[in-house]
């Protein structure tokens, strides 16, 4: 396992050329070790105005939205290929930022790939249709691109996720401004470089480091971006809906998820049992997507608790860069403060810990910010634990009785990203998918096969959709272009 790393400083690329800090720096940590890994700019508003104005400069002159298809597919596919040539940097990178298992930053990275390659081919698709209304005029529907795009990335995955915001905005011929997460703004950075060396003409791609507070206000507030794809809390998607109402733009948020993993006694529960550990204490909780309220029949509560407590506590916690890790830590010491403090906020709600519910303090991950998967029973739905989105290793478990209980349990709460359902009858499968007001409801599995089908929430967990050609469609306007295709004069003599 390696255990020093050099610690890397990183510019911002605005304009196609990298421009050195004027101010302060942010510093990334390894949240394992507390170790230095990268140094990226605090930047200001002046230089995410210059970053505004490159990629307005960019899109206005129509160097990007006016080329063939071909051509940004041939970019987006460069990119994907330059990803998988430098995996293994990339993982080991993303691993020390943000604390996850390097098999799965691999695996994180892979992804990312793989959406880019997918974009690629539907830039060829974008097109219109041809309404007719007589045989002297016909009308053209077209779909033309946005415009500037303020694409802002959180930190649990970082590379993966920009790569859903990025791979339709380029195909679709927008331009755009990334603003990493501050605690994973040296892999972020390392993925611009590659882009950088792509053909994708000068401000198509610009990127600025900096806080929330900072670069993201101030790219929301920009009347020149024209669109913000953003991927984070709920509270600060609320904050960026009403900074976007400057100049109306359009907005893709993708916030938090307080998902459901429903597990009926007809299921396979052989695959139903390690499915429901892995969704909720992979990259330890953190992820919008996390399993993180587990409904179990109550026919069958009590034998697969048992095995469920038993496979949780199995969980081999530890630094990311050992390949025995199966969970990593959680990304800062802000985090861990926020987690402890659901913990506790159960315990006092009288919410029963049956497994964990403390921070790791000896040995060697003394030093990061580890927390024991910590498993909830006795919840009831009014609980703050229960209702509100904790971003960490915590599941709560409640039993249920048939299908309309367990659709409303899933339906109480504020959220609707997603979520699991388990079991082999076909009519319950559609009864229950149907009755749970989430955007995406995985059967008899967890997570999507692959980028071609859409991803997005119900209710506060968000607007809009991600990946597919749907979220192609995000980044792109419709114009409606009337033809008259005989003069007024000759129309009247006929």
């Amino acid at each position: 396992m390696q255990t020093s790393h050099e610690a890397r400083s990183y510019s911002n690329f605005i304009g196609g050329a990298w421009r050195d800090p004027h101010g302060e720096t942010l510093e990334s940590r390894n949240p394992a070790t507390g170790e230095l890994v990268s140094r990226a700019p605090r930047s200001s508003s002046a230089e995410v105005d210059a970053a505004v104005d490159a990629a307005r400069e960019a899109f206005d002159s129509g160097v990007w939205s006016g080329k063939r298809p071909s051509e940004r597919a041939r970019v987006l596919l460069d990119a994907s290929e330059a990803v998988r040539s430098g995996l293994d940097e990339l993982s080991l990178l993303l691993t020390l930022e943000n604390g996850k298992p390097l098999a799965d930053a691999k695996g994180e990275l892979l992804n990312a790939a793989n959406v880019l390659e997918y974009f690629a081919s539907a830039a060829r698709h974008v097109g219109g249709r041809i309404p007719r209304y007589g045989s002297s005029d016909v009308s053209l529907v077209v779909h033309e691109p946005v415009g500037v795009c303020a694409l802002i990335v959180p930190w649990n995955s970082p590379i993966s996720l920009l790569s859903w915001k990025l791979g339709p905005a380029l195909a679709a011929g927008c331009t755009v401004v990334i603003k990493p997460s501050e605690y994973t703004s040296g892999v972020s950075m390392e993925f611009v470089k590659l882009l950088a060396k792509t053909a994708a003409p000068p401000g198509v791609v610009n990127a600025v480091t900096g806080t929330g507070d900072a670069v993201g206000s101030s790219l929301v507030k920009n009347v020149k971006v024209d669109k913000v794809s953003f991927t984070g809390s709920t509270e600060t998607g609320r904050r960026i809906m009403e900074m976007a109402s400057v100049n109306l733009k359009r907005i893709n948020l993708e916030c938090g998820g307080k998902s459901t993993d429903i597990i009926f006694d007809d299921a396979n529960l052989e695959l139903a049992l390690p499915s429901a550990v892995w969704s909720i204490f992979r990259s330890a909780g953190q992820s919008c997507n996390a399993g993180s309220r587990l409904l179990v029949q109550d026919t069958i509560y009590e034998s697969f608790m048992r095995r469920y407590r038993n496979a949780a506590g199995a969980i081999r916690v530890g630094n990311g860069l050992d390949p025995q890790t199966e969970m990593g830590p959680l990304v800062s010491d802000r985090q861990l403060e926020r987690v402890v403090s659901y913990i506790e906020s159960g315990r006092h709600a009288g919410a029963k810990v049956t497994l964990g519910g403390k921070r790791i303090t000896q040995g060697a991950l003394a030093r990061g910010f580890f927390v024991e998967p910590t498993i909830f029973e006795d919840v009831t739905r009014d609980m703050k634990v229960f209702q509100e989105e904790i971003f960490g290793p915590v599941v709560c478990v409640l039993p249920f009785r048939d299908e309309d209980d367990a659709i409303s349990i899933s339906n109480d709460t504020k959220y609707g990203l997603a979520g699991d359902l388990w079991s082999r009858s076909m009519s319950r499968i559609m009864k229950v998918s149907q009755g749970v007001r989430t955007g995406t409801v995985w059967v008899n599995r967890h997570l999507n096969p692959g980028p071609e089908v859409p991803f997005g929430g119900y209710k506060q967990s968000g607007v809009g959709r991600e990946t597919g050609m749907e979220g192609l469609a995000e980044f792109l306007q419709t114009k409606h272009i009337s033809l008259q295709l005989t003069d007024e004069s000759e129309r009247v003599r006929r």
